[in-house]
């Protein structure tokens, strides 16, 4: 082949680097729809936090009741997001963390709704934070046998429900057919296994009034799942026969929930739950004990990881999103109750059989 011949295809692949390179620093600048989510710090419940002023304090701090030493880690894992509606992430960033497992590219909607700016999801992740701690300390103490003095009350009952015009905001639920009511999943759960037929609540009007009322629940199909509901929402408040403070600033959500409640049952009891092991987990937990799914699971197995756990606690329901993305030297047991995971954390620091322990499996 000629020199002549060369010169025009030597110049046409200059020109084409070229405008690459031209597109990529276009990329670079352009909005994304996207943000990704990366693993975040690691805090163990049985260690300490920097205060709002920068000073070291315990995480968990109990005060009216006798608390013991332990030893080990219940390490809660969290999820950083790079990204906001204010300032996306450039396509550069979003293919870099598509490369790396530890990292997840997701829809910027799926985050930060249409709408809601980052202060009010911010605000709103606080709150959830603060109720998870109220929540993980009602489990932990009804997990103990203390009376943790729990009020159900009606927020709201809504238009045109089964429960419109016979309750009203600020009544308090003592009963439900005959079941003391301690919290609000308590309540559903009786609703839901009346399967339709009346339920006969007890409620506390004004203070001190007690009455009876009848409501038949609707049944309502909108999710996929067969429910039924009389048509309220509530809030639950409670009066702790001792002082549990939790300290943790910026950090949102209710996932820390069950790592919490783990904490404070390892605080309050001889020995140690975790039988020196530094284990790591997540989760949601209401007062009963239940423990529910989070996000960004894979993003927190791998700083649980990071930070130097053998073994993570996970929830069940978050399993199909576990199987497969278990960074090596990790372990992961999963759990649905505070009772599931104390009895897992009995095998761990006994250096049981943990073969035996459910795990996050395929099929």
């Amino acid at each position: 082949m000629s020199r002549a011949s060369r010169t025009p295809r030597i110049g046409l692949g200059v020109w084409a680097l070229i405008i690459a390179l031209i597109s990529l620093v276009v990329l670079t600048f352009l909005p994304t729809p996207y943000v990704f989510q990366r693993p975040g710090p690691v805090y163990d419940t049985l260690g300490s936090a920097a205060s709002s002023d920068g000073e070291q304090v315990p995480l968990i701090a109990i005060d009216g009741a006798e608390t013991y030493k332990t030893s080990g880690s219940l390490n809660l894992t969290t999820v950083q997001v790079v990204g906001n509606r204010e300032r996306t992430p450039s396509w550069f960033e979003l293919a870099m963390a598509w490369m790396d497992s530890s990292r997840a590219v997701v829809p910027i909607d799926a985050v930060f709704p249409e709408g809601v700016t980052t202060e009010e999801r911010d605000e709103n992740n606080a709150m959830l934070m603060v109720n998870s701690q109220h929540e993980a300390t009602a489990a932990a103490l009804e997990q103990l046998d203390y009376d943790t003095g729990a009020k159900v009350t009606v927020h709201a009952a809504l238009e045109d429900t089964p429960a419109d015009g016979l309750l009203e905001q600020d009544d308090v639920i003592v009963s439900a057919d005959g079941e003391k009511v301690t919290s609000a999943a308590a309540l559903r759960a009786i609703i839901q296994d009346s399967e339709g037929d009346p339920v006969e609540l007890a409620v506390l009007r004004d203070g001190d009034e007690q009455d009876t009322v009848e409501i038949t629940p609707e049944l309502d199909t909108s999710t996929g799942v067969d429910t039924w509901l009389i048509g309220i929402t509530l809030t639950t408040d409670y009066d702790f026969p001792i002082d549990v403070a939790i300290q943790l600033d910026n950090v949102g959500g209710p996932s820390a929930g069950m790592m919490f409640a783990l904490g404070i049952v390892d605080e309050l009891t001889p020995g140690a739950l975790t039988g020196g092991h530094d284990i790591a987990g997540t989760g949601t937990i209401d007062a009963t004990g239940e423990v529910g799914p989070i996000g960004g699971i894979r993003q927190k197995l791998y700083g649980a990881r990071d930070a130097g756990a053998t073994f993570f606690l996970a929830p069940e329901s978050n399993c199909d999103e576990v199987v497969g993305h278990v960074p090596d030297g990790l372990q992961v047991i999963s759990t649905g109750t505070l009772q599931e995971s104390l009895d897992a954390l009995d095998v761990i620091a006994e250096d049981g059989d943990i073969e035996s322990l459910p795990s996050c499996a395929a099929g």
